[in-house]
């Protein structure tokens, strides 16, 4: 998309062509939208250590050194904000786990690329998942955050139908309750937004390997 100079077309001033390129005002949607951004990043931040209801958009203007009616300009409030991150999270990783559904491969291994991808968003969505772990119930009772239930339960069906698949060929032991597991899993996985810091013993992926290797052979001898 071609960008035009706020002062194109106005007698007395040079074009691009004129010598010297077109300067961008301090107003423009691409300025804008970098402020936008910035502002998100550092809401998420301030969710992910203070959690969502006990963060004030003041908290957050004072993060980004600007006063508090300046923050409206960019938001209506802090749900638009948590709504953008959750909103974003959930694109993302149901973007990603259909991915590895439509690859078609066995079961045990679909479960295990869905479990690798549910651990490598502990690092990028930490504010998300954390807001989740904490605030769940607080915004699934808003029109606004209907998404959210609805996503769950099209993430929830991929796994369930996974593993179900893994039971009819005989990958998976038939007495265990697929919704259960799935559930069980997710807690796990969640949870350890907590304790997970990047730049520990292990990463995120090596995290992922760690639990397969005892959700799949457990920690007996065998």
């Amino acid at each position: 998309m071609t960008t035009t100079s706020a002062n194109s077309g106005r007698p007395g001033t040079r074009g691009a062509g004129e010598g010297g390129g077109r300067r961008r005002g301090k107003g423009t949607p691409a300025l804008a939208s970098e402020r936008r951004e910035h502002l998100v990043k550092l809401a998420a931040e301030l969710f992910a250590e203070k959690g969502f209801q006990a963060t004030t958009v003041r908290n957050i203007a004072e993060e980004a050194g600007i006063l508090s009616g300046s923050l409206y300009h960019h938001f209506d409030s802090k749900e638009s904000i948590v709504d953008e991150i959750l909103a974003g999270f959930f694109n993302e990783i149901m973007a990603a786990y259909q991915g590895v559904i439509d690859e078609g491969k066995n079961p045990r291994d679909t479960i295990a690329d869905l479990v690798r991808i549910a651990f490598g968003t502990l690092e990028p969505h930490r504010a998300a998942i954390t807001v989740m772990q904490n605030d769940w119930n607080y915004l699934k009772g808003m029109d606004r955050f209907a998404y959210l239930s609805k996503s769950e339960d099209e993430v929830e069906k991929m796994w369930v139908d996974t593993i179900k698949a893994g039971q009819a060929g005989g990958l998976f032991r038939d007495d265990i309750d697929p919704k259960l597991t799935y559930r069980m899993i997710r807690d796990t996985v969640w949870v350890a937004v907590r304790w997970f810091r990047p730049g520990g013993r292990l990463n995120a992926q090596g995290l992922a390997d760690h639990y397969l290797k005892v959700m799949f052979d457990g920690i007996n001898t065998h």
